[in-house]
């Protein structure tokens, strides 16, 4: 797979098609790979909130009005809809959770590693929540790990993308009961197919040259 052919050509959608529809299959794959995405000692601080029924759209679009009103058709018309949610607090049954699961994945050979990869996950999530007092923000950083293997899972199905962050949190939070359940929304994640009319998809992308974002040592 060329990597880099796949990140020139994904861009942010402006407008979607909304007689197209992604396949169940392609949206399957999708979600597998997003379960699949890297965190920070695999702590795996998000929910996901998938909506592809007009009905589920609509509750997330009233997220959106106002001054976000701009926002609404990409999540109205677009095929799939995913909210990026993050934990609220980093609780003690979620980090049981995690460690049940890997030692049913078959991640530890013994007793002795097992102890390990817990007393370190804790060691970060204490050290974030005590020391560096920025457990929250902590937690949304990897959730954007998981934007990020979306983005690049999308654009090699050939689909079309936006990340949006001009919603209304708390609107969103309480339509989905989210702070009920220990999340809150983060960011949202549109996914379909652009629209003809989209203007953005003939503008040629732009980023700085590589000469000011990298240093060699």
């Amino acid at each position: 797979m060329d990597t880099v052919s796949l990140a020139k050509r994904r861009y942010t959608t402006k407008a979607y098609d909304a007689s197209r529809r992604i396949p169940q299959a392609t949206v399957d794959a999708l979600l597998e790979q997003l379960r699949h995405s890297p965190s920070s000692v695999n702590s795996q601080p998000w929910h996901f909130i998938v909506a592809d029924s007009a009905e589920g759209k609509a509750r997330l679009a009233k997220s959106t009005t106002e001054r976000y009103a701009y926002n609404s058709p990409k999540i109205l018309d677009a095929s799939h809809v995913i909210v990026f949610c993050t934990r609220t607090e980093m609780t003690e049954a979620h980090l049981d959770a995690v460690l049940h699961q890997e030692g049913a994945d078959g991640r530890f050979r013994d007793e002795q590693a097992r102890a390990g990869q817990n007393q370190s996950r804790r060691h970060y999530v204490d050290l974030h929540r005590f020391d560096q007092k920025d457990l929250q923000h902590w937690m949304e950083k990897q959730t954007y790990l998981a934007l990020g293997t979306a983005l690049l899972g999308d654009a090699a199905h050939g689909l079309d993308a936006t990340p949006i962050e001009g919603f209304d949190s708390k609107i969103l939070d309480a339509e989905l009961g989210l702070r009920e359940r220990g999340f809150t929304s983060v960011v949202i994640l549109s996914l379909g197919y652009r629209s003809e009319a989209d203007f953005n998809a003939g503008l040629n992308k732009s980023r700085l040259p590589a000469s000011q974002v990298f240093t060699f040592l």
